[in-house]
C-alpha cells in the first residue's frame, strides 16, 4: 500500500438503526444517495455525484447493546495496525479490528480514553494535498471531551496534529485548534463538555451555503436544532443539529467575501482633459520698432544770374 500522510480527516459514515434516515440529508443538507459500484449495497451521500460519507445501518446486537445513531470521521494513517496497538496501548478501545476493504484501503474503529468514537484508515492510494474544502464536505471536526488537555496528547500521539491556536470562551473554558502534521489552516477543535451534553464524542461540520437555511430545514425533516444558528470569531455561522434518528451533525457556511469597492474612475471628459498638457497663451509678437525718419533735405535755391 502507499504510504499516506496522517492526521486527515477523509471519510465519513452515519452508523443509523434505520435506513430511511438518509431522506433527512437529501432535504436538508441536499446531498443525493447513490450506490458503491464495487459493493451495490454500500449506499453513500453524494454531492453533485462526489461521494462524501457512507450508511452503515446499525446491527440488531449492536442495538441491544446501546449502540445509539452516531457519525463516525475516518482518519488517514500511514499504518492501520500499528495505529491501533498504539491506541490501546494509550487507553484506546478497539471496537472493529484492522481489516482490509478491497479497491479502498485497510480500516478500523476505535472508541479513545474518553469513549469518543474514530476511525483510523490507510488508503490504497494518496489523496489531495489540498486543505481546501467545497460545498458538501466536512470543513471541520470537534472532539467534545471530558477533558480535553487528555484527548489533545492522546491524539497528539496517534496522529501528529499541531496546535493551530486557541480561544476563551469564558465559562466554558478553552477552545483548542488543530491542524494536520504540515497543515496551512486549523480543521477542528476540542472543548469540555458542558453538563447537558451527556458523553464524549466527535462532531463532524459539513459545509453549507447557509447555516441559517439549514438550522430552518432540519425541524421540518424531523430532526433538531441543539444549538444555533450563530456566529463565531472570524464572521463564520454554525449549526448544531439532530438528525430525524438523534444522530448529532452540524454544519458550518463561511463568511462572505466582501469584494473591494472600485475606486470611481473620472468622467469621460475630466479624464481627457487631465490627459491634455496645459494650454499656454501664444506669445505676443513683438511689432517691429519703425525706423526713425529721416528729415528730408530741400534742394538748396538756386542764385540768379
Amino acid at each position: 500500500m502507499a504510504v499516506v500522510p496522517r492526521g486527515r480527516f477523509v471519510w465519513h459514515e452515519l452508523m443509523t438503526a434505520d435506513p430511511t434516515a438518509v431522506g433527512f440529508y437529501e432535504q436538508v443538507i441536499g446531498w443525493t444517495v447513490m450506490s458503491w459500484d464495487k459493493d451495490p449495497s454500500y449506499r453513500m451521500f453524494a454531492w453533485k455525484g462526489v461521494p462524501m460519507a457512507g450508511v452503515m445501518p446499525v446491527s440488531d446486537e449492536a442495538r441491544r447493546a446501546g449502540m445509539r445513531p452516531h457519525w463516525i470521521s475516518y482518519v488517514t494513517t500511514p499504518d492501520v495496525d500499528a495505529t491501533v496497538a498504539q491506541a490501546v496501548s494509550l487507553g484506546a478501545k478497539t471496537h472493529l479490528q484492522p481489516m482490509d476493504v478491497p479497491s479502498v484501503g485497510r480500516v478500523a474503529v476505535l472508541s479513545d480514553p474518553q469513549g469518543a468514537t474514530i476511525g483510523v484508515f490507510q488508503p490504497e492510494t494518496p489523496g489531495t494535498e489540498s486543505d481546501d474544502i467545497g460545498l458538501g464536505d466536512f470543513s471541520w471536526h470537534e472532539c467534545i471531551a471530558d477533558d480535553w488537555k487528555a484527548a489533545w496528547d492522546f491524539y497528539r500521539a496517534l496522529f501528529g496534529w499541531e496546535f493551530d491556536s486557541q480561544m476563551d470562551m469564558g465559562a466554558m473554558g478553552t477552545y483548542w485548534m488543530f491542524r494536520r502534521p504540515g497543515g496551512s489552516r486549523a480543521m477542528g477543535g476540542m472543548y469540555n463538555r458542558p453538563p447537558e451534553i451527556p458523553r464524549a464524542h466527535w462532531l463532524p461540520y459539513v459545509h453549507v451555503a447557509s447555516a441559517d437555511r439549514i438550522a430552518a430545514l432540519a425541524p421540518r425533516h424531523g430532526g433538531s436544532v441543539m444549538h444555533g444558528p450563530m456566529e463565531v470569531p472570524g464572521g463564520d455561522r454554525i449549526a448544531m443539529l439532530m438528525d430525524a434518528q438523534g444522530a448529532p451533525i452540524a454544519v458550518h457556511a463561511t463568511k462572505p467575501k466582501v469584494a473591494a469597492k472600485p475606486k470611481p474612475k473620472p468622467k469621460a471628459k475630466q479624464q481627457a482633459v487631465a490627459k491634455q498638457p496645459a494650454k499656454q497663451a501664444p506669445a505676443r509678437k513683438a511689432k517691429p520698432a519703425k525706423p526713425a525718419r529721416r528729415p528730408v533735405k530741400k534742394a538748396a535755391p538756386r542764385k540768379r544770374r
